[in-house]
This record gives structure tokens, C-alpha cells and sequence, in this order.
């Protein structure tokens, strides 16, 4: 194999390489088009969000029905207002209850929304009134130790 014909596999090894680590990078960092149609605006407002972040993943029943559009702090309730692109092919009734999940023991956090009966369904506006929190380990690591601690103090 003359030098030429080696140079040029070797670009061309190097060019499938930057595609591939180019590829898993917009995987990794949810940045890849999604292929949703038409999208409405839902909110939901949570006391703690832990590290939720804008175009992460809102999920039903483990599919993602949506993304992050947009956190941001209400000053008057003291609360975070997390604004969620939902898919249009997809409704949920009025009751439906949106919870902060962690995807395994240390992955990224997501929104789950998780259905209820309500005939009726959310509209384009719409805030989400039944949420729940993320779930800060330090607090309750923080919260095991106090009672911990306060069961020691009784003893003796």
C-alpha cells in the first residue's frame, strides 16, 4: 500500500471518529432534535427543584412526552417555576401530578408527570397544581443524623 492510500484511510478513520465523539456529545447533553410535534406550555411550581436544568426530559410512564423550557424564581411565593414544552400528541386531566425524579442513583434529574382521573384536561397555560419537591439526599442525610443524634440524647 503506497503512502497516499495510507494517508487517506487514516482521515478517513479520524473524520469517523470526530463524528461519533460529535454524535455522543449532543446525546449526552440533550441536544439533539427531537422529533415532537406541535408543543403547548404547562407550569408547575416546586419548593426545591435540586439540579433540575433547562431541555432536560419530562416523562409519563418512563417515555418523554416533553423538555424543560424554562426555570426561573417567583419572588412573591418563593418558589421555582419550571415551564414544560409538552408534546401535543399527548394530554393529561387537570389532576395530573408533576414530580421531581432522579434517573438512577446519581443521574440527571427529570420532571414525571404521573396521571390521574379528571375527565378534564390541561390546556396551553396551564400551572400544574399537585407537585412534588426533589428529593435532596444531603437533607436527608442531614434529617437521619439529627434523629439519630436526638435518639442518642434520650437514652441517656
Amino acid at each position: 500500500m503506497n503512502r497516499t492510500v495510507l494517508d487517506l484511510w487514516v482521515g478517513f478513520f479520524v473524520a469517523l471518529g470526530i463524528a461519533a465523539l460529535l454524535f455522543l456529545a449532543l446525546k449526552v447533553g440533550n441536544l439533539s432534535s427531537a422529533h415532537m410535534s406541535e408543543t403547548y406550555v404547562l407550569q408547575a411550581k416546586f419548593d426545591n427543584i435540586g439540579g433540575l436544568k433547562v431541555r432536560g426530559p419530562v416523562k409519563s410512564a418512563g417515555v418523554v412526552v416533553g423538555r424543560i423550557a424554562e426555570i426561573k424564581f417567583d419572588p412573591v411565593s418563593y418558589e421555582a417555576v419550571v415551564t414544560l414544552n409538552v408534546d401535543g400528541r399527548y394530554q393529561f386531566p387537570k389532576d395530573t401530578f408533576a414530580s421531581i425524579y432522579t434517573a438512577g442513583l446519581l443521574g440527571e434529574q427529570y420532571v414525571g408527570l404521573d396521571v390521574g382521573g379528571d375527565e378534564k384536561m390541561l390546556k396551553a397555560g396551564d400551572t400544574i397544581a399537585k407537585t412534588q419537591s426533589a428529593v435532596v439526599l444531603e437533607k436527608m442525610i442531614s434529617q437521619f443524623l439529627f434523629s439519630k443524634a436526638a435518639d442518642g440524647q434520650d437514652k441517656k
